[in-house]
């Protein structure tokens, strides 16, 4: 599988799907991914530092989890706090049928799976969760976020993951210049190389 595939719309390969067992912030579930998704052999190290590092979602209200690949951080969304409504959003139509299949395995059925365009302009969120797509490369990261940090309601809030090596700091930057004062960012944690970000919308 090369580096694009995950950020494909239709991957390249027949769909082969496998089961493997992940914890979702402490919550063991077996669920099923495929080649042509992102990390389809485990749950990622970025992923994992997001889940141990963001706060309990609240228990109300609409979460988005952007670039969702097989659901993980949907998942981990939902089970934490099944009153959540979650739209799970990716351009790789495989990963969006994964994560549709994992919320209805796992009983989640305030999961929702859209592709970004299918989601309306004018819909707002209380919570963003994100390993976002760095490789889809600089520009089209930063145009990625311009399109969707601003969709948060008044003191809502954004979780991003991104690897040191892969421009955390850069990033962290980048985002307090272009959105500055109407979202503040901050570094919560370093955990083993990633950087978790925290962005809030005040009042």
């Amino acid at each position: 599988m090369t580096a694009q595939h995950y950020f494909s719309a239709t991957p390249d390969g027949p769909l082969e799907r496998r089961s493997i067992q992940v914890r979702l912030r402490g919550r063991a579930a077996t669920v099923t991914t495929a080649g042509g998704t992102f990390s389809p052999e485990h749950l990622d190290r970025g992923t994992q530092a997001l889940l141990a590092a963001a706060p309990k979602p609240p228990s109300t209200g609409t979460a988005v989890d952007l670039g969702c690949g097989w659901g993980a951080i949907s998942l981990a969304l939902a089970l934490e706090s099944p009153e959540l409504d979650v739209w799970a959003v990716d351009v790789n139509e495989r990963a969006l049928l994964l994560t549709r299949e994992n919320a209805e395995n796992l009983g989640l059925d305030r999961i929702r799976a859209f592709l970004p365009s299918d989601v309306p302009s004018d819909a707002r969120f209380d919570l963003i969760w994100s390993n976002p797509p760095i490789r889809i490369g600089k520009d089209a990261l930063h145009q990625l976020l311009i399109d969707w940090l601003p969709r948060l309601n008044a003191n809502g809030e954004a979780w991003l993951v991104v690897a040191k090596k892969l421009g955390g700091d850069s990033l962290q930057a980048w985002i307090a210049k272009q959105f500055g004062p109407e979202l503040s960012v901050e570094r919560h944690s370093t955990d083993a190389g990633f950087r978790v970000l925290r962005v809030r919308r005040a009042q």
